[in-house]
Order: C-alpha cells, then sequence, then structure tokens
C-alpha cells in the first residue's frame, strides 16, 4: 500500500513522515530528496537539464539549485519543462523502491507536489499536512536562509490546503507536536487495522 503525504511548503510534511518512520512496518520515500540526488547523479536527468536550461545549471558537475529555482519559479512553463524532465525518472526509481520494500505493511510517499504532478494517482490513500501560512512562511525563510517574497512566489506554484484536504483521506492540522504525534498513530493504526 502507497500513502501519499503532501503539504504546502513549511507546512511540516517532512516532519510528520519522519515519525512513521518509528514503525518497523513501513518505509518511508522522500520524492524531493531523491529527486535532488537523481538531478545529481542521473545522465539522462543531467544532459536534458543542461538542453533546457544551459550549462549553469550545473557547477563542478553539482546541481546549481539557485540559478535553476531563480528560473523555475518565477516561470510555470519552465517549472513544467523541469517537472517534465525530472519526474519520469524520479517515478521509476519508486517504482523500485517499492518492489524492494513489499515486505512492509505500507510505504509512505512523501512529495510536495502530489497532486500538482499527478502522483496522487499512484497512491491507495493521501494524508495532508497543513499550518496556517504565517507559520509556514517562517520556517521556511528560517531553514532556507531566504525571503519573505521567494517563499509565497513558491507557495502560489502549489495547490491550496483546501484543495489538498478535499482530495485526501487524512487531514493532519500541524499545530502542536502533540497533537500530530496522536494523528499519526491513529492514521497509523487505521491503516494497519489495529
Amino acid at each position: 500500500m502507497l500513502i501519499g503525504v503532501t503539504g504546502g511548503i513549511g507546512s511540516g510534511k517532512t516532519t510528520v513522515a519522519n515519525m512513521f518512520a518509528n514503525f518497523d512496518n513501513v518505509a518511508i520515500y522522500f520524492a524531493d530528496i531523491e529527486a535532488k540526488k537523481l538531478m545529481n547523479n542521473s545522465e539522462v536527468i543531467k544532459n536534458e537539464l543542461i538542453k533546457e536550461f544551459s550549462q549553469e545549471v550545473y557547477k563542478d558537475g553539482i546541481l546549481n539549485r539557485p540559478y535553476l529555482a531563480g528560473i523555475v519559479f518565477k516561470d510555470k512553463e519552465k517549472l513544467g519543462k523541469l517537472n517534465a524532465i525530472v519526474h519520469p525518472v524520479v517515478y521509476q526509481h519508486l517504482q523500485d523502491f517499492v518492489k524492494s520494500h513489499e515486505d512492509k505493511d505500507y510505504i509512505i510517499y512523501e512529495n510536495a507536489i502530489l497532486f500538482e504532478n499527478g502522483s496522487e494517482k499512484l497512491c491507495d490513500k493521501i494524508i495532508t499536512v497543513t499550518a496556517p501560512e504565517a507559520i509556514r512562511v517562517e520556517r521556511v525563510v528560517k531553514r532556507d536562509q531566504t525571503t519573505e517574497k521567494e517563499v509565497k512566489n513558491r507557495i502560489k506554484n502549489q495547490w491550496s490546503d483546501a484543495k489538498k484536504m478535499l482530495q485526501s483521506h487524512y487531514v493532519i492540522h500541524n499545530l502542536s507536536i502533540t497533537s500530530v504525534t496522536d494523528e499519526v498513530n491513529r492514521i497509523h493504526n487505521n491503516l494497519t487495522k489495529r
């Protein structure tokens, strides 16, 4: 069973996904982390990104993230092209991960843009993590050493919480660590029927 965990930037979805790692019978796949690794290691992705965004997209063989972010978060068409290059390779990587973890009760598939890239179709159930926008912006500014304006640009490129919640099986409101822990335990028990 593949369980999608999503939420807007800074909502706490990675924290929630990590909480599921406390259960022995669960495997976790972080789409963003794996995509970053693949963008640095996959020759297919590297060649396509250079073709689309120029040689500057890599510095000394490593992805030049600020350069790429400066292009794609201001231009939806360019963001779409980036996703079209990266997502098929990440999708195949996810399929291989799922096969190698068939012994688990379920797999958590943490993906910030689960709905935006159509990955919800792969999931048996979906969990959306929410938090007030002001808190999300504050977290990301601190975490990524970025500006409020840049964070709000990223938020604009993601679906609203309300839209995600309508298509989710579970919603976790990330307001306190205690309430989130309780929700994670409740969902786990529900998914494993305990």
